[in-house]
């Protein structure tokens, strides 16, 4: 019988028992999770269809989740559904005691509350005066990229760095060295730390004395403590303390939300702002570098789509800084990015929690069922996208994405909880591109980047370009 022939029929009964990987007797399919948990998705879904029933660890202790691939399953669950599926993952708790209750794990109440308040630091007009500040950074990259003495660079750490100077320059105005060090020290010790007690069926205290939660938690204080003498210093320079005040009040992201607050949620209290900054700062950086390092590889390794986008950013362009108004001009550059962020989406894998039984693609997924949707599988369905491992800019023109199903690409999530950083995510991606690939033709020189799945997607090994400065007009 043909995988077709054994899904659910429209109109019948849905199925309780889901079809999925074996596994080993013991350990079900945890071992292939800790391997390569991407690949057996992906895996599950090209053997058992779109609805998937997954299992690991031993009898007892076992961990039970239903993944979902199909567009229309996947809309259900972040969108038409979304009241029934929370963010009460295992997982989710983890980034919560790391990072704290900020937009990205808080709920109900909670997430309304902050999301009113923040909204209007996310405008389109108040993004986009953020402008200056990411051609500031890229422009300090162009600059010593020109000195590199081997002539060869690793995107994956050169983009983070990037990303993370360019948000935190956004965040805390000009000063951002002592926060970007602090940063970049304590962000991969924490986001291991969460990875790997988010997926294990019995967790050691975070109490005890352990070397693991020793170095997360002085990691964890650090990152606080600073967040909190910024939050501190800019309340005592603006002179308002209870962010009321306009007057001395800078342009800077965390100004803004010190100063938020409307008459039916108050403000956001000291504690509130540093959790807002703490996960702006994991979310912000980690997933634009991830954009910026695959598009930038990926055009290295096809030069004749390198040389489609540089042709449009020098014809629109010339010799100019690129502005916000460019992000609408800059069509093919925009999907190249768009084709990176599907075959490289930065949060691979979306977790959620099922208040109630529903039915998903013929399915009945029971109440308090752990429910997975995955952009690393359904950004490769054959179904979806002809030849899908293949990098091809063209699959985003506007009338073949008017084409497609709205949940055939979703990078930035969807629905009520859909990510409310994305017009930031997609200006900064473009005028940083814009501007390196104006500067620097690049050749390859690693033709595969293996990768992994944590908070975001994360680079296993090197992604290295070989640089070919082009000369500055003028020169």
């Amino acid at each position: 019988m043909s995988l077709i022939d054994s899904q659910p029929q429209p109109g019948s009964a849905p199925r309780t028992e889901i079809p999925g990987p074996a596994g080993l007797p013991v350990l079900g399919s945890m071992l292939d999770l800790r391997r390569d948990s991407l690949s057996t998705f992906l895996n599950a879904q090209r053997a058992h269809g779109d609805v998937v029933r997954l299992e690991a660890g031993p009898p007892g202790l076992r961990s039970v989740f239903h993944a979902v691939f199909a567009p229309e399953g996947v809309q259900q669950i972040l969108a038409s559904q979304a009241a029934n599926f929370r963010k009460d993952h295992p997982l989710y708790e983890e980034v919560r005691q790391s990072f704290g209750n900020g937009l990205l794990t808080s709920q109900d109440a909670d997430y309304l509350r902050q999301r009113r308040l923040v909204q209007p630091l996310f405008t389109k007009r108040r993004v986009d005066g953020y402008a200056a500040a990411v051609t500031t950074e890229a422009d300090a990259v162009v600059d010593r990229w020109r000195t590199t003495p081997t002539g060869t660079v690793d995107l994956v750490p050169e983009m983070n760095r990037l990303a993370l100077r360019t948000v935190t320059r956004i965040l805390f105005g000009l000063d951002t060295e002592e926060a970007v060090e602090a940063i970049h020290r304590c962000s991969p010790v924490i986001n291991a730390y969460v990875v790997q007690r988010g997926y294990v069926p019995v967790k050691v205290p975070r109490g005890w004395p352990t070397p693991g939660n020793l170095r997360a938690r002085a990691a964890t204080d650090e990152l606080n403590a600073l967040c909190d003498r910024i939050v501190a210093d800019r309340r005592a320079a603006s002179g308002a303390a209870d962010g009321t005040n306009d007057e001395g009040r800078g342009d800077d992201l965390l100004s803004l939300l010190i100063a938020a607050g409307n008459d039916e949620d108050g403000s956001l209290d000291a504690t509130e702002v540093r959790e807002q900054v703490l996960i702006f700062l994991l979310a912000g950086h980690e997933t634009t570098a991830t954009s910026l390092a695959f598009t930038l590889h990926l055009l290295a390794r096809h030069p004749e789509e390198q040389t489609k986008v540089r042709e449009e950013i020098d014809r629109v362009l010339g010799d100019r800084v690129p502005t916000a108004a460019d992000l609408d001009r800059l069509p093919y550059l925009t999907q190249a990015l768009k084709e990176s962020m599907r075959l490289y989406p930065a949060a691979p894998v979306v977790s959620r929690r099922a208040v109630a039984a529903t039915e998903i693609g013929g399915y009945r997924i029971p109440a308090g069922a752990d429910v997975v949707v995955s952009p690393w599988v359904t950004h490769r369905d054959p179904a979806l996208w002809e030849d899908p491992e293949r990098f091809d800019p063209r699959r985003f023109a506007p009338e073949r994405e008017a084409e497609r199903h709205r949940y055939a690409w979703f990078p930035f999530g969807g629905g009520p909880r859909a990510c409310i950083g994305q017009h930031f995510s997609m200006l900064e991606s473009v005028l940083a591109l814009a501007t390196l690939l104006r500067a620097h033709e690049l050749d390859a020189v690693d033709q595969e980047v293996s990768v992994a799945a944590g908070i975001t997607l994360q680079a296993t090994g090197p992604a290295r370009v070989r640089l070919r400065p082009r000369e500055r007009a003028g020169e």
